[in-house]
């Protein structure tokens, strides 16, 4: 499977974006998908996931309430919808899948990787 990732950008704090991951090769729905961020000079952590036919969704604390991820396996598409953006959201945002039925909650749970979009926060 290949990874698309899409929609990143230059936005204000408090602003919103949405990031679309979309696959090719393989239909989506046969996958978990991720998205993960890493900012400069710290490591990669997962943001949202979403596991296969929406088994399960994973957030991180600090995005609890403000992202949203969903799937439109008809499009081959992962959504990350990210609302109320903050500086500290600064990063480049990665989609991930791997074939699990759950979302995994580590990083190193996925094993197909896109090519980030970069998303830049200004206070």
């Amino acid at each position: 499977v290949q990874l698309q990732a899409s929609g990143g950008g230059l936005v204000q704090a408090g602003g919103s974006l949405r990031l679309s991951c979309t696959a090719s090769g393989r239909t989506s729905s046969s996958y978990s998908i991720g998205w993960i961020r890493q900012a400069p000079g710290k490591e990669r952590d997962i943001v949202a996931a979403i596991g296969r036919s929406g088994s399960n969704t994973i957030y991180a604390d600090s995005v609890k309430g403000r992202f949203g991820i969903s799937r439109d396996d008809a499009k081959n598409t992962v959504y990350l919808q990210m609302n109320s953006l903050k500086p500290e959201d600064t990063a480049v945002y990665y989609c991930a899948a791997d074939q699990a039925i759950w979302a995994p909650a580590s990083v190193r749970g996925y094993k197909y990787w896109g090519q980030g979009t970069q998303v830049t926060v200004s206070s």
